[in-house]
């Protein structure tokens, strides 16, 4: 298999000093990278989250070489806090999370993320349970589904572009990925580089997938369990994740004594890693260390 090489490692690692050893925290382990790095550079454990089976069966392969180290868990990363307990795990030395959709979900097929091909409409990342983006924009009010696209994707023709949606779905049920770009498109028509239809496919991909929901009392659970001294970074690829992370990291900064920002601005990647990989420059990271 070949390495799979997440986005900004360097910094990761440089803001969570795993070289210390310990036991730390992947809440989305994906395919292993960023667990991989961690275990080279010197974490003694680590436990690695996912909601996806098909990454973690990958994640198991590129970890394989630190057997008895790791625990992988097929879980929803909010469920950290039980998580743990069922390991009694009270503390740990570090936590990182890189949020959002994977390469491997975008670019696998049959998942139906992406309208780069002509697929079943699915988009959830846990494929073991849960409705499909096809059943859920079937079933949705227009109202409820233009406050989605709005809300998820900031598309401005969300209205119109929800009305297309639900009188394309009279005539004929939307299944497949290219049919629900074909009507985006019609709607939003061209204007700048990106598809007219990357909006709204990233809204009903948050949607399906609750990917907003809880994400603040998720940071809040996870810097819980920090020691003194060990330090949480969150990896975020558009604005809607990134405005959540500030605004609770700040709000825990200013609550007291506990806890310590290590990002006033959120770091981006360097030009190396975003010439080699195009997809890293929408991503951004923030991190907070407990002090006390």
């Amino acid at each position: 298999m070949s390495a799979h090489v997440p986005v900004m490692t360097a910094e990761v690692l440089e803001v969570l000093q795993p070289e210390r050893g310990g036991l730390f925290v992947d809440c989305t382990v994906g395919l292993g990278g960023h667990a991989r790095a961690l275990l080279s550079a010197g974490a003694t454990r680590l436990v690695g989250i996912d909601r996806d089976p098909a990454a973690l069966a990958l994640a198991a392969e590129a970890l394989a070489a630190w057997g008895g180290q790791i625990d992988l868990v097929h879980a929803d990363y909010r469920e950290v806090p039980r998580l743990l307990d069922a390991r009694g795990i009270d503390a740990i030395d570090g936590a990182v999370a890189d949020l959002g959709v994977s390469s491997m979900q975008l670019d696998g097929e049959g998942r139906g993320f992406s309208f780069q091909r002509d697929e079943a409409l699915d988009m959830r990342m846990d494929t073991s349970q849960g409705p499909t983006a096809a059943d859920l924009i079937g079933d949705v009010a227009e109202r409820d589904l233009a406050d989605v696209i709005y809300r998820y994707g900031e598309e401005r023709r969300s209205r119109a572009v929800a009305r297309a949606i639900v009188a394309a779905r009279r005539q004929a049920p939307i299944r497949t990925t290219a049919q629900l770009a074909s009507i985006v498109r019609r709607v939003v028509g061209r204007s700048g580089r990106i598809d007219p239809a990357t909006r709204t496919f990233q809204a009903i991909r948050i949607w399906v997938n609750g990917e907003l929901e809880g994400l603040d009392l998720f940071l809040r659970a996870v810097c819980a369990r920090l020691r003194t001294g060990a330090r949480f970074a969150v990896v975020t690829f558009h604005s809607l994740e990134d405005r959540p992370v500030k605004h609770t990291f700040r709000a825990l900064a200013a609550e007291g004594e506990a806890f310590r920002l290590l990002t006033k601005k959120s770091r981006v990647p360097g030009e190396d890693e975003t010439r080699s990989n195009p997809r890293a420059r929408s991503a951004r990271l923030r991190a907070i260390e407990r002090v006390g």
